[in-house]
């Protein structure tokens, strides 16, 4: 059994956080309310308030996944999550002897380019605006740590309670003049993949230092709302605009890992979720 500290207990991290419970391990979880979680126990602390985090240094986890939310849309919110949060919980750490792994999650955002080329792993980052670049900057804190580190770039996250686009596709008549690439995540592939990239560890099976986490179907928005709609029997105007930008992603990295996908497109991601709400 191991001792997991995950960070940012929101909807991704209490997903993960209750899987690897599940499995026998001992999690404690930080977030900023004391809500509890089942088996789950809860240091209430704010990553941005070193103070809060003084209740961290008695612990010593063996793997720390940090996997926070920024508060808001700004420079100064994506600051203070992603950079001086988990800096505050490293120096928290800092004396840790136990810990063997450090996991971040950020964002495939650090990819600011618009492109029809495929982009994985192997390509540079080319952040074009300050959440890209924040990130990146959280990224580069692990390069300073003497235990192992892997960051997890996720794409669009969706599922249960993240019903944007089925809300978008019924309304036609707000879709976007513009078409471009999208890129998405089931929330449970992703927090699945982060607890097989936990075991691994655990098993000291090496795992890479980077994944671009996203499902196997980079498609137009277009399309996903065309689909979205006729499942919804929404009348739409058939005319699909030319893609105009946007990314495609690869996830072959992640699937190396021999890591099973349960919503490998948006098809399968979002029938499961029209079935939820309309069941």
């Amino acid at each position: 059994m191991a001792t997991i500290l995950i960070v940012g207990c929101g909807d991704l991290g209490s997903a993960v956080a209750l899987q690897l419970a599940q499995k026998g391990h001992r999690v404690i979880g930080v977030r900023r309310s004391a809500t509890a979680l089942s088996n789950i126990e809860i240091i209430e602390a704010d990553v941005t308030q070193p103070e809060t985090l003084k209740k961290l240094e008695n612990i010593q986890p063996n793997i720390i996944i940090y996997c926070v939310a920024a508060s808001g849309q700004t420079d100064a919110h994506y600051k203070a999550a992603y950079v001086d949060g988990l800096r505050n919980v490293l120096a928290a750490q800092a004396n840790n002897a136990a810990l063997q792994h450090v996991f971040f999650v950020s964002s495939t955002r650090v990819y600011g380019q618009q492109t029809d080329v495929v982009l994985d792993e192997n390509t540079p980052a080319m952040a074009a605006d300050f959440g890209g670049e924040r990130l990146l900057e959280g990224e580069r804190l692990l390069n300073d740590l003497t235990c192992g580190q892997t960051v997890l770039r996720l794409s669009g996250i969706y599922g249960p309670g993240r019903l944007r686009m089925i809300n978008l596709a019924k309304t036609p008549e707000l879709w976007p003049a513009q078409n471009s690439w999208t890129n998405r995540i089931h929330r449970d592939d992703a927090a699945k993949f982060l607890v097989l990239l936990v075991q691994k560890v655990l098993h000291q099976t090496p795992i890479a230092p980077c994944y671009i986490v996203t499902d196997s179907a980079s498609v137009s928005q277009y399309e996903v709302l065309h689909w979205l709609a006729t499942q919804l029997r929404i009348p739409f105007n058939p005319h699909v605009p030319a893609i105009e930008n946007g990314k495609r992603l690869s996830n072959q990295t992640m699937l190396t890992t021999g890591f099973e996908m349960q919503y490998p497109d948006y098809r399968a991601g979002y029938a499961a979720l029209l079935a939820l709400n309309t069941g």
